[in-house]
């Protein structure tokens, strides 16, 4: 797919996994016992390090107490949700084995494997050391704030920047919503009726704190408006 200021910088896999790790707010993780849904039960270290605080009647705590060495073989799944609603909300999801180490009253997790998934990379395996050494994007934990503000009240701005994405990307979309934002770019969802493809647009210079997101959104808007070209205005597939 074609788009005029497509980003030649893209987060690693490493610092893909450390924002979901800081902004997910729950996970599955998965024993040789069962299998839990936790909600607020698990938290990270400014080393990287992921603790797991599971309810006394989870199945999590019971395999901690059934496990030969009290260090069960582990799997613990997060999922990277678009805070804003598109078709196929899954953005990523991330895959972490290993073992949990007891620590007070709650468990360390020790990794031993890590995998990345998502629909344009596929999956990818990080390095641990890179996963424990990388630090979470600068916008990942204002993100969902930046992004439903934009889709909220500044609609006629996403319009706008589908003047940077190739005209023929945007036949058929009937719905443009913005998808994600990162230090290097702001991605689009291009939805039409039976199927949907994402855009990166790159910003100038990478964002180093939330505060030159304005700039940066204000710098991609002048360029859409300096081209002659027709502005998208989607229309639903019964219009």
């Amino acid at each position: 797919m074609g788009v005029r200021h497509a980003s030649t910088s893209v987060p690693t896999a490493a610092a893909r996994a450390r924002s979901l790790l800081t902004t997910a707010w729950s996970c599955a993780v998965t024993t040789e016992i069962g299998r839990d849904e936790l909600v607020g039960a698990h938290s990270v270290t400014p080393e990287g390090i992921l603790l797991l605080s599971p309810p006394p009647d989870s199945a999590l705590a019971t395999a901690m107490i059934c496990a030969p060495r009290g260090e069960p073989s582990t799997l613990v799944e997060f999922a990277d949700v678009a805070p804003v609603p598109v078709r196929d909300r899954i953005r990523a999801r991330l895959w972490l084995s290993g073992s949990l180490v007891p620590d007070g009253e709650g468990f360390i997790f020790a990794p031993t494997c890590a995998v990345l998934h998502d629909s344009t990379g596929g999956r990818i395996g990080i390095d641990l050391d890179e996963l424990a050494l990388a630090a979470p994007d600068p916008l990942a934990e204002a993100e969902s704030r930046l992004l439903t503000h934009l889709a909220d009240a500044h609609e006629e701005a996403v319009e706008q920047l589908t003047k940077l994405v190739c005209a023929d990307s945007l036949h058929g979309v009937v719905r443009v919503r913005p998808l994600a934002i990162d230090r290097y770019a702001l991605t689009l969802r291009l939805e039409k009726a039976r199927s949907q493809a994402d855009v990166r647009l790159a910003f100038d210079e990478p964002v180093e704190d939330v505060t030159q997101v304005t700039e940066r959104m204000h710098m991609l808007l002048t360029k859409a408006r300096h081209l002659r070209r027709p502005l998208l205005r989607p229309t639903p597939p019964d219009a």
